[in-house]
């Protein structure tokens, strides 16, 4: 049996990355607050901000973890403010890193022993995980740490046959997007793609099963953004 197990499969990219291995045979099961609309899918319902989110669910998700041949763990969620460096009390930062890098960190203990050769960790990272904007202060933050995480994993999984990357998306075309950027400002993030379009979610979904099932990735940043304009 070929598992993936994906984290904010509700919506955008992890909703059609959910759709894309569905149609390649994998039980899927998604982790979020929000159901997948998917039949296929199989929901456990968790918040990932909540400290031991995985205590109430891991009985849950043992038997199937169990039996898979292969293993593919996504960590998609993430949690975006319009925060900055001057005014982000230590609380609200430590809310977003709770979602960014402790729930990926508390899957990844989790999961790794259930992984046979020929699994993969995988990482969506962000076109900001190595620039910064301002007004992102945490986000950016914590899409810079995630490189360092999923390059930690790579050394530390050396000789385990299990691979992992993280996928830095540009701007695609989302709700999460569409929630923090104005319509009227779309023009102007359009623009910064050579393409002058947004990415489509299945873009970046097709990218991810890709990964997912080459090793030869193994520890890369992949810059899933059609080519950025230069300033």
């Amino acid at each position: 049996m070929k598992c993936l197990l994906i984290t904010g499969a509700s919506s955008g990219i992890g909703l059609r990355t959910a759709q894309r291995f569905v149609k390649e045979g994998y039980t899927v099961i998604n982790l979020s607050r929000r159901r997948c609309p998917l039949d296929a899918v199989s929901q456990i319902n968790c918040d990932l901000s909540i400290p031991g989110f995985l205590d109430a669910i891991s009985a849950q998700l043992t038997p199937t973890l169990q039996s898979a041949d292969q293993l593919v763990l996504i960590h998609n969620a993430s949690r975006l403010m319009n925060d900055t460096a001057v005014e982000t009390t230590s609380n609200s930062f430590r809310e977003v890193l709770e979602v960014n890098l402790v729930a990926p960190n508390t899957l990844n203990y989790f999961s790794i022993p259930f992984m046979p050769a020929g699994s993969a960790i995988l990482y969506v990272g962000s076109t900001l995980s190595e620039k910064a904007i301002r007004g992102s202060y945490s986000y950016v933050v914590t899409k810079h740490a995630t490189i360092g995480m999923m390059r930690a994993t790579c050394q530390d999984l050396a000789g385990r046959g299990v691979h992992t990357a993280c996928i830095c998306p540009g701007f695609t075309d989302t709700e999460m997007l569409r929630q923090h950027v104005p319509e009227e400002a779309m023009d102007g993030v359009r623009a910064i793609s050579t393409y002058n379009r947004l990415i489509d979610p299945d873009e970046i979904a097709e990218t991810l099963f890709w990964a997912a099932n080459n090793p030869v990735i193994n520890g890369s940043v992949i810059h899933a953004n059609l080519g950025q304009v230069e300033n």
